[in-house]
């Protein structure tokens, strides 16, 4: 994909899974190295917290993983986002496994560590910088559009939606 030094690449066309795709490649068509990075956190964070990113089973109103991964790291209660399937594991492990997580999803490339970075912070031999709050954080939102005439509803994971019509 990528020749000598070329770090970015553009394309006509975006292919693949919507929830996995970087930001920067799923608005712009532009992909990385580290394109995939961003991948990797979502598939970390999917197998630490045993949900699908695009699952709208989320508590809390959050509509992706990401976004409910953040809340709850950034409010120290990391410990809830795993798996009461994983049986045994070791706490300070798991946390660090969603802390990488959230570094592979940051929103901007440059601020994404490379594989070999992931790696190394995965087993313990490099320090783990904070991640950032991601730009796009999504909560199910509900919508209520009135009037006086016939009502037509509806109901999607996404959104509540009321429409009425006049007559």
């Amino acid at each position: 994909m990528f020749e000598g030094t070329q770090d970015l690449v553009a394309t006509r066309r975006v292919v693949g899974t919507l929830g996995y795709m970087s930001p920067e490649y799923a608005i712009g068509g532009v992909f990385s190295e580290r394109s995939d990075v961003y991948s990797f956190g979502v598939l970390l964070l999917e197998i630490v917290s045993g949900k699908k990113n695009t699952s709208i089973c989320l508590v809390e109103d959050h509509v992706n993983l990401p976004s409910y991964a953040w809340m709850l790291w950034s409010e120290g209660r990391g410990r809830d986002l795993i798996d009461d399937e994983l049986g045994e594991f070791s706490a300070v492990e798991t946390m660090r496994c969603i802390q990488v997580g959230l570094l592979c999803i940051q929103d901007e490339a440059i601020d994404r560590p490379n594989m070999t970075a992931v790696v190394l912070m995965l087993s313990g031999e490099s320090e783990l910088p904070q991640p950032k709050r991601p730009a796009f954080m999504f909560r199910s939102i509900n919508v209520q559009v009135t009037n006086r005439s016939s009502i037509i509803q509806s109901t999607n994971p996404m959104a509540n939606s009321t429409l009425e019509e006049g007559r």
